[in-house]
């Protein structure tokens, strides 16, 4: 056992200075984060523009609000949204 735990410090240590590297493809995998972070972006004004379109009508009416819920998720999944880049750096760093 001691010696599968020396040999596993031994590899650890030859990994240790591992600098990630752009793959031949990946200005165009790039391109399709790119994209599709816009359209999250959009998808979320698009979102709140129609909850805060429904809000007023629902109170215009004397309808039940439901749209504040609609609000408040489509803002929830826009802040996750935006910040996935800085959640998957803290997980892998």
């Amino acid at each position: 056992m001691h010696n599968v735990t020396d040999l596993a410090g031994v590899v650890a240590q030859q990994f240790s200075n591992v600098q990630p590297e752009q793959p031949p493809i990946g200005t165009g995998i790039m391109r399709l984060v790119r994209w599709m972070m816009w359209f999250v972006q959009l998808s979320g004004l698009t979102g709140i523009t129609y909850a805060g379109g429904k809000f007023a009508w629902e109170k215009w009416t004397g309808g039940a609000l439901e749209s504040p819920k609609m609000v408040a998720g489509a803002a929830l999944g826009g802040l996750t949204a935006t910040s996935a880049g800085t959640i998957m750096n803290s997980v892998i760093h």
